[in-house]
């Protein structure tokens, strides 16, 4: 599990900045990533969402699934540490996002689950930005545009993801 995903062309070393052309197979790696991911949590994991960039046809993307996991109550996420360890998913806690834990898969990173309460601010809010980015080609196209820009200058991953912040939250507005 520390090798990237050839299969599904999946896979990003720590550190690195890097997007990749839009890879038809990501669905299909979603889907058998969520059927593990239930198997392992059962019920405790009320539903499961495939977010992020690897979510939007034709948008450039970190060869990494990014998958919400809704929970009844935020602490259930650390009872997730155990079952996803044994799908090859370290805790790397909440990364300094409220309400989240944050697991990864690999040391060359082809997952990230964000376990998030179900129906909360944040279940709802990612999707509908999916879901925008999916419907309008003029916002994917600015988005894409940025993360490029974001790519090439920022120093670091944690960098990258801020410079995206403004972007997210003038399109998806908090409820």
């Amino acid at each position: 599990m520390d090798d990237p995903d050839p299969k599904y062309g999946l896979g990003l070393k720590q550190g690195v900045n890097r997007l990749v052309e839009y890879n038809s197979l990501w669905p299909l790696a979603f889907s058998e990533e969520e059927a593990r991911i239930k198997a392992a949590l059962g019920d405790r994991a009320l539903a499961i969402e495939h977010y992020g960039s690897t979510s939007v046809p034709g948008l450039r993307a970190k060869p990494i699934i990014d998958l919400q996991i809704g929970v009844a109550d935020i602490r259930d996420g650390l009872r997730f540490i155990e079952p996803m360890a044994g799908l090859g998913y370290d805790y790397a806690g909440d990364q300094g996002i409220p309400e989240h834990h944050i697991f990864g898969r690999g040391k060359a990173r082809t997952y990230l689950a964000h376990v998030v309460a179900y129906e909360g601010q944040q279940w709802r809010r990612s999707p509908r930005f999916r879901d925008r980015l999916r419907r309008e080609p003029d916002v994917r196209a600015a988005y894409e545009g940025l993360k490029l820009k974001l790519a090439a200058s920022a120093p670091t991953r944690g960098d990258y993801t801020a410079g995206k912040t403004a972007f997210i939250e003038s399109i998806c507005a908090p409820d």
